[in-house]
């Protein structure tokens, strides 16, 4: 057991979201209620670690108790502790990172990890995700030690509140992958590339997904009608690298740069004043993005912009833009390659439109097939 436990040594991420604003409805806190997360793990290690986020909180939350188990028929809750604390307090606009946890995890295994929050807390750390490996739970009562919950007190969700990031001490061998952008990647491709991934082999690799929707690379919204829709890129970017052994990272953004401005005669808070040209993209991703991961000794991966015709703010101009953009993506010396989702996904007949079957149907977002042929077309040289 010694010998295997020492050829852990080293820390890398095996899971990650990004924190972003939630969606300001009329209630924004929780009270007695427990988050559980399921998560399976891509690789063995010997220890773990966890971040905590309340980067877009305007208030200190209390995380009451916060515990990790393997997904086995002795179902043993393990404390996550913060400088031996079983209790946490997060500042507003802060993260914090568990004590280094003991718990033996083989390559496969299903873990949960479960927050109780007993007081009134501040719901405003959070992001929305989907797809296969990305569903939550939550329970009115506390059951943060339960193996099971009350089946009429709990409901699935999709957000993923306070929990930002899972390390795990592992093997030299393995790696993250970093999966960066708006919408399209916070929905399904990320989770679909991880299931390809697993069933091809490859084991050395973990996506890490940092993705809230409705982020531009170059404004941020300060309205709460569309706070939900995050931080700027030049904000985002260095907090959502910090994630422990990645190698990679494949940037997929920019697309709601391009369709969001209507105009203040539509849209008080979408000004034409925002929109941006090809140039201003450019600009934006070398200096925010481009440059940032180089200093932090990543590679990095262009993804093009998906189609968007007959999208409720299509123009000819916009899509213009957006073929312009694609263009220095796919041929721009600055990236170490390009991941070609708009070639995957587009309709050869008429490369503006989804092919058949691709979209979602609001002309956007693509379909779950459209998810999968995304994941497809990723090097096996990202995965190996």
């Amino acid at each position: 057991m010694e010998e295997q436990a020492n050829k852990y040594t080293k820390w890398v991420a095996c899971w990650g979201n990004a924190t972003s604003i939630s969606d300001r409805k009329m209630s924004v806190y929780a009270r007695d209620i427990t988050l559980r997360y399921p998560i399976r793990m891509c690789f063995s290690g010997s220890k773990l670690r966890f971040r905590f986020s309340n980067l877009t909180g305007t208030e200190e939350v209390t995380l009451t108790k916060v515990r990790v188990a393997r997904v086995v028929e002795h179902y043993r809750p393990v404390a996550i502790t913060f400088d031996g604390a079983r209790r946490i307090h997060i500042a507003p606009g802060k993260e914090v990172e568990s004590d280094e946890i003991p718990l033996a995890i083989n390559a496969g295994d299903a873990i949960e990890v479960s927050i109780y929050l007993g007081s009134y807390t501040q719901m405003n750390a959070g992001t929305l995700v989907t797809g296969p490996l990305s569903k939550g739970k939550f329970s009115y009562g506390d059951y943060a030690d339960a193996k099971v919950l009350p089946l009429d007190l709990t409901r699935n969700t999709n957000w993923f509140y306070f929990l930002n990031t899972i390390d795990i001490l592992t093997e030299e061998k393995n790696h993250a992958l970093v999966c960066y952008g708006d919408s399209i990647t916070a929905q399904s491709w990320p989770d679909y590339l991880a299931n390809r991934a697993w069933k091809e082999g490859l084991h050395d690799v973990a996506i890490i997904r940092r993705a809230v929707s409705g982020t531009r690379i170059l404004r941020q919204y300060n309205c709460i009608t569309y706070q939900a829709y995050g931080l700027k890129g030049e904000t985002r970017f260095p907090i959502e690298m910090n994630v422990a052994g990645a190698r990679d990272v494949i940037i997929q953004h920019g697309i709601n740069d391009i369709i969001h401005p209507v105009g203040v005669d539509v849209n008080p808070f979408r000004p034409m004043s925002d929109m941006p040209t090809t140039e201003d993209l450019i600009e934006g991703m070398r200096k925010f993005y481009i440059e940032h991961a180089r200093q932090l000794g990543l590679r990095v991966w262009s993804g093009t912009l998906l189609p968007i015709w007959n999208w409720r703010t299509y123009a000819e101009f916009r899509d213009q833009i957006r073929r312009e953009f694609n263009e220095w993506l796919r041929t721009a010396p600055d990236f170490d390659g390009c991941i070609d989702f708009d070639q995957a996904v587009r309709d050869p007949e008429r490369p503006v439109a989804f092919a058949p079957g691709y979209d979602s149907g609001d002309h956007l977002h693509p379909s779950e097939r459209a998810y999968e042929a995304m994941a497809n077309c990723v090097p096996l040289e990202l995965l190996e």
